[in-house]
């Protein structure tokens, strides 16, 4: 971006932390610059309002230094479609950059809210798809629901340069009838946002429109609710054991800073444990949802939740007793609606302590000795609702020092009228088909361990074959490769051989002289299943690989780019590890793909349990023996001794 100063108002205060979040009234700070600036007018808006973070080393090595406070904007003219990405300085009140974007080569902006509801007005003033739905015997169009997809690559000439979302339908009976039961399939439309018209209708084949209700939240449907269930109660009856200080969390040694965005979700921040660094941000940086049939109506369906659809802004006010269960701390999230207003979402993210069973137990066959502890976990979570998924986002921070991330799906399929014998879809109830689709998360973890100078080393089984030095056939080792540089840094997990990474920092040894690390264990699910020459693959290239390592770019935030919709592909990681930087001691990012794929059951209709992935980061010489020898026996009532003297208690 060029940097030029366009205009100037009053400035911000320097007192925030270079990391909080923007509060509302630097978003109104950021809208009135850009406003005075002359950059918004009637028909602007805002796709993206978030903080431009400072570069980690502004962050670290202050020496006491304000850093200055800056807003990233996307801007949108919804009547001529032109893009503008700005950078706002809140501490001197002024445009610190600006660019118009090429949507042909940069992509386009998040689909906003009100595009939704321009889809729907304009696909149902267009003669050829009414026309289509009275092919099928629809009539009464206030009872569809057009569904505004993201578009993908552009497939034809004249799709080049165009604001486009692509448009399926759902029918309902009546207005409390749940749509996704009534798919109107082999029909959509091809919609320009800009010229607000339908540009091309695919009307393939006429397919029977589903008719049975299947209305999760109607009594008649469900049936009488089971009346076995006897209440759970969590308690703590002296409060929880964390504290929070604005937006710093403490507890049990760890700490770290609460981020929120309106493209990610919650983000963590400056993570550390008794003092020591871990990881420097961590986030869910990307989300996509390819599909598999490859039918005209169909074939293109792949959304990126959080680069197409603002993932963060999609965000749950979050419930005691349904969402969140115990001694609850929440925190609300501020993000700005389409005209660049801050809205504030009540209880977005909870963050709560859980029991997690035995944390360790050890019986001695010759001293008598019986001890056993229990694990704990502190719990920060938030949920989104995108569409017509639901997903959960939980991180983990264990007593021993483990950090987990675990995704929950869950909500209702995106269904399909069910062709007998399709290779692309399940029959989940009378007529409805479940297509085949896959669930793909990118974390970006930006690690810190003791340190910025770190290196990443690919540990695994390595069998050995039977010889002089294994007469027996016995033996077996570990292999240890360094991933030098970013051009051998995309790999595959690769279960067979309990594959993990693990992330050393060689100027910091343990008591052993080894050099202390953290290692990401995979869970090894398939990568994306598109072929390599689909343009899915092109766009999501992140999500075909387990893992990436880069070196650090404080301008390298999102893996598919910074604008995924309607971008061609080959942005983020692909073009970043391209330059092959080093990867030895240095500061090091990793960006680790992790999904579901998802073939439905009927047990997944009408509404989803929850299905998970995630990974699990775990100390690996990082201390110098079990770090939870200090943690004490349970005192909990259901753990006291008897009178006898046994019991769970040492």
């Amino acid at each position: 971006m060029s940097s030029s100063a366009l205009h100037q108002i009053s400035p911000q205060p320097d007192a925030a932390h270079p990391l909080a979040r923007l509060s509302a009234e630097e978003m109104r700070q950021a809208r009135s610059v850009l406003s005075a600036a002359g950059l918004v007018g009637e028909s602007t808006r805002f796709t993206y309002v978030g903080l431009e973070e400072p570069a980690k080393g502004e962050v670290l090595d202050t020496g006491g230094a304000v850093v200055p406070r800056r807003a990233r904007v996307i801007l949108l003219d919804v009547a001529t479609g032109v893009a503008t990405d700005t950078v706002v300085s809140l501490s001197k009140g002024e445009v610190d950059s600006r660019r118009k974007l090429d949507p042909v080569r940069d992509g386009q902006p998040a689909i906003m809210l009100e595009e939704y509801i321009a889809a729907d007005e304009i696909v149902k003033a267009d003669e050829g798809w009414r026309a289509a739905m009275a092919r099928r015997g629809i009539t009464d169009l206030d009872l569809v629901c057009p569904c505004p997809l993201s578009a993908g690559a552009a497939t034809k000439p004249d799709e080049q340069g165009r604001r486009m979302v692509r448009v399926l339908s759902f029918v309902r009976h009546r207005e409390a009838d749940h749509p996704w039961a009534h798919p109107v399939d082999g029909v959509v439309a091809y919609v320009d946002l800009t010229e607000r018209r339908v540009i091309e209708l695919i009307d393939d084949v006429l397919l029977p429109v589903p008719s049975t209700e299947h209305n999760h939240d109607d009594p008649q449907y469900v049936g009488p609710l089971r009346t076995t269930l006897k209440p759970i109660e969590i308690t703590q009856p002296e409060g929880p054991s964390f504290t929070v200080d604005d937006d710093v969390v403490s507890w049990e040694g760890w700490q770290f800073r609460i981020g929120f965005d309106a493209r990610e979700g919650l983000t963590l921040h400056q993570l550390s444990l008794n003092g020591r660094d871990i990881v420097y941000r961590a986030s869910v940086a990307e989300m996509v949802v390819p599909y598999a049939d490859p039918s005209p109506a169909r074939w293109w369906q792949n959304y990126f939740d959080a680069g197409e659809y603002s993932l963060g802004a999609q965000v749950n006010a979050l419930q005691l007793g349904c969402d969140c269960l115990g001694e609850i701390h929440y925190f609300d999230a501020v993000v700005a609606d389409d005209l660049g207003e801050p809205q504030t979402r009540p209880n977005a993210i909870c963050m709560h302590e859980e029991d997690f069973g035995v944390l360790w137990k050890h019986t001695d066959l010759f001293t008598g000795s019986s001890e056993t502890r229990r694990q704990r976990r502190l719990v920060i979570s938030f949920f989104v609702t995108v569409g017509n998924y639901d997903y959960g986002f939980y991180w983990y921070l264990y007593l021993d020092g483990t950090i987990e991330l675990e995704c929950k799906a869950t909500g209702v399929m995106f269904t399909s009228s069910y062709v007998p014998g399709s290779p692309y879809a399940d029959e989940v109830a009378p007529g409805l088909g479940g297509p085949y689709h896959q669930h793909m998360w990118c974390a970006r973890l930006d690690m810190t361990v003791d340190g910025v100078a770190n290196t990443v080393n690919e540990v695994q089984l390595q069998r050995l074959p039977v010889g002089p030095d294994n007469p027996h056939g016995n033996a077996f080792t570990k292999q240890v490769t360094p991933l030098a540089r970013e051009s051998q840094a995309a790999r595959m997990a690769e279960p067979a051989s309990a594959r993990a990474w693990h992330v050393v920092n060689p100027g910091k040894l343990n008591r052993l002289g080894q050099p202390v690390g953290y290692a990401l264990f995979p869970q090894g699910q398939p990568v994306l299943a598109a072929d390599p020459s689909a343009s899915i693959s092109q766009r999501a290239a992140f999500a075909t690989h387990h893992l990436w390592v880069t070196a650090y770019d404080p301008a390298e935030r999102y893996p598919s780019g910074d604008l995924p919709n309607q971008h061609a592909g080959g942005a983020g990681l692909p073009a970043w590890t391209a330059r092959d930087r080093d990867l030895t001691a240095t500061d090091v990012v990793l960006w680790h793909t992790f999904g579901l794929t998802h073939f439905p059951r009927t047990e997944d209709w009408p509404v989803m349990p929850v299905d998970r992935a995630g990974f699990t980061l775990k100390p690996v010489g990082f201390f110098d023996r079990n770090p939870t020898l200090d943690v004490p026996a349970s005192t909990a009532s259901h753990c006291a001794p008897t009178a006898e003297g046994d019991g769970c208690c040492s």
